[in-house]
């Protein structure tokens, strides 16, 4: 019996992360350049998408490029950010045909103009689609991320919006990229690193994480299958104890 038989579709985790690691060093062991690596991830990313969609998951976040990724060398980057724009040019329609809205955070301005104008196009031909959302984690961190809900908050309070004392999880969370998309309840990350990157931070208080060796252009929608299965043999307690959950 597959993975997929042995998920308990009323137990689906509703939003699932990724952190898609391991492109360069596949490419590497193979005896290629690293874009190399990233043109054949754009394959799982395919596979993983489409996994999601067949069994139910309503929103899948990919960790595409960290404010990281930009110290990377030139040559590199410039590779994957025209990765990027035909990638996007391409599945737009296949997309459509899925029902699945494209979604983008992080500091999208800081990426090329050309980028940043297909990005919206997508995301603006697929924004009625309700299946599943497919949010891409672009120029990316965490630490930017609740740095800049802070600077928001601290305006709202400077315009005598809100007062100090108003100041709690919640609004603070209205500030987040993620605003409109529920906390993660699994996060998964190839290649055998065991460290979350700088990656949802806030989000992720109380995710369940599963690492796996396999590098990001060997995984495929089993593998996922594989994860979602391990996720429902945990018991989430959320701070009480298994005689309350029971």
């Amino acid at each position: 019996m597959g993975f997929k038989e042995q998920i308990d579709l009323a137990r689906l985790p509703e939003h699932i992360a990724i952190i898609m690691d391991g492109n360069g060093r596949w490419a590497q062991n193979q005896g290629k350049f690293r874009h190399f690596g990233h043109e054949s991830g754009v394959l799982s990313v395919k596979d993983v998408v489409e996994g999601c969609v067949e069994i139910g998951v309503k929103y899948l976040t990919m960790y595409t490029f960290s404010t990281e990724n930009w110290n990377r060398p030139v040559e590199e980057v410039n590779a994957l950010m025209e990765l990027f724009i035909s990638t996007i040019n391409q599945e737009t329609d296949t997309l459509n045909k899925n029902n699945i809205k494209l979604n983008a955070i992080g500091d999208i301005a800081s990426l090329p103009q050309k980028c940043i104008d297909d990005l919206a196009s997508a995301m603006e031909k697929t924004s009625g689609n309700t299946r599943c959302t497919l949010t891409l984690a672009l120029s990316y961190s965490a630490k930017w991320e609740l740095v800049e809900a802070a600077k928001k908050l601290a305006r709202q309070v400077a315009e005598q919006k809100i007062a100090i004392e108003d100041i709690n999880e919640k609004n603070f969370e209205a500030q987040l990229t993620t605003v409109n998309i529920p906390d993660p309840e699994l996060v998964i990350r190839t290649s055998g690193e065991h460290r979350i990157s700088n990656f949802l931070l806030w989000q992720m208080a109380y995710t369940e994480l599963y690492f796996t060796d396999t590098l990001w252009p060997d995984f495929r929608r089993e593998d996922l299958f594989e994860a979602i299965v391990d996720f429902q043999k945990r018991e989430r307690r959320f701070g009480k104890t298994s005689e309350q959950l029971n």
